[in-house]
């Protein structure tokens, strides 16, 4: 009697299921692959409640196969041998319909329990859906990932959300015995950060503690989430919330709100590699060349602490994170690449200038690859002025370096060099 909203609520059929249509769409692709017969193993990713969970038992029941579910957070090694060994006695090599097997949080799996399920994924004898929150790129072994499809889900938008505040209204059993009014839905939405389950909850919380009539609105809303603070959940909102106040922290060079939004990272449970990841961007996104050390810095706290872990890795991500935030700022780099990949879709494949081209053959050389170029290093001061762009976007300027001590002095040394070319 006591099932959550959310689960009252999951959808059992794809026609059911909200969102995801590039997936689970007339023409998407999970939706062929199950008309089909054919169901690779996969892995989903994105963020907390978008239904990763609830399309895996879908795919297994529409596609008529057994279903194993296991939680990384509480399963070990000989858990996924255990059930990898029911799946085979259920199915395996004796059927085209092998079983398949879910593994909820397999970014959490050690490279030990991902090893263990290697085999029986090569050999067709479960057909693995892993979901995941973090880049599986980082976080699934290459072996592993290599014989799955990533499938990468999004976060749900407005009207998404409504449609599942509506559904609760019309088709749960409890809610819509209920005298209620969705009058304003914007708090709900706001608060839920994108994640159904939340949403859902939140609705449920804020119905279960009001008298009939119910009339929802912002007010109503907030009034009971302010009452009722979850604590930091390093797979829901506050994952994304807290990380974004620790990186604007930093990038505001302030180092004792840096410190605090760490700390409420650590307090939560937060992995220590996503932290450090997120500082080695940062250090790249808005230092860079103001400091190089930081990245310098940023990248050896990263790998300092994928070989320490917690507690100690409290200390050097302190140390990195007041190290970022107290250093000058500049987000150059990432402008200029951002500008090369704009100019880059807007002019095409333009050619290489004759004079850059290698000419390791006697006919390139005929043709002229090479000719003229000017070896930098037979030039006094190691330079010597030549075009390196091709013909039709000559002189266009890229990077403007920022305005901070280093960069200044890339300026001055680009005025002397380049002469105005690019008016720097």
């Amino acid at each position: 009697m006591n099932e959550p909203l959310a689960e009252r609520i999951r959808p059992k059929t794809l026609e059911d299921y909200i969102s995801q249509q590039h997936l689970v769409g007339k023409n998407g692709t999970l939706t062929q692959h199950i008309k089909r017969g054919i169901i690779p193993s996969l892995i989903f990713w994105g963020p907390p409640g978008i239904g990763k969970t609830t399309l895996a038992n879908i795919i297994a029941q529409e596609s008529n196969r057994p279903f194993y579910t296991l939680s990384a957070i509480s399963s070990g090694v000989k858990d996924v041998r255990d059930v990898i060994a029911k799946a085979k006695q259920s199915g395996g090599l004796f059927t085209t319909k092998n079983p398949i097997l879910f593994i909820d949080e397999i970014h959490r799996f050690s490279k030990s329990q991902q090893d263990s399920l290697l085999a029986a994924v090569e050999k067709g004898w479960v057909t693995l859906i892993g979901a995941t929150t973090e880049n599986p790129s980082f976080e699934v072994i290459p072996a592993l990932l290599s014989r799955c499809q990533v499938y990468i889900l999004n976060s749900f938008d407005k009207n998404d959300l409504e449609k599942l505040l509506h559904r609760a209204l019309k088709e749960d059993r409890i809610i819509s015995a209920k005298n209620i009014t969705l009058k304003e839905t914007d708090a709900l939405i706001r608060v839920s950060g994108g994640d159904a389950r939340k949403l859902l909850n939140i609705f449920e919380l804020v119905v279960n503690s009001e008298n009939e009539p119910i009339e929802i609105t912002n007010e109503l809303v907030l009034s009971k989430i302010q009452k009722n603070i979850v604590r930091y959940d390093k797979t829901g909102e506050q994952h994304y919330d807290i990380i974004s106040a620790f990186i604007k922290s930093i990038r505001g060079s302030d180092p004792n709100a840096a410190v605090y939004w760490l700390a409420r990272m650590i307090e939560g449970g937060e992995d220590a590699k996503f932290i450090a990841r997120r500082l080695l961007i940062l250090a790249s996104e808005d230092i860079g060349n103001a400091n190089p050390t930081a990245l310098i810095l940023a990248n050896n706290t990263f790998q300092a602490v994928n070989t320490i872990g917690f507690p100690e890795s409290r200390i050097i991500l302190s140390q990195c994170a007041i190290y970022l935030a107290n250093s000058p700022k500049s987000n150059a780099s990432y402008e200029a690449i951002g500008n090369a990949q704009k100019l880059v879709k807007e002019t095409g494949d333009l050619s290489v200038p004759l004079h850059l081209r290698n000419a390791p053959t006697k006919l390139m050389k005929e043709l002229d690859y090479g000719k003229d170029y000017k070896y930098a290093h037979s030039y006094e001061g190691n330079f010597a002025e030549q075009e390196f762009l091709p013909d039709e976007i000559k002189n266009t300027k890229l990077y403007e370096p920022g305005s901070n001590t280093r960069e200044n002095q890339f300026r001055e040394l680009l005025k002397k060099r380049w002469k105005g070319k690019y008016n720097y």
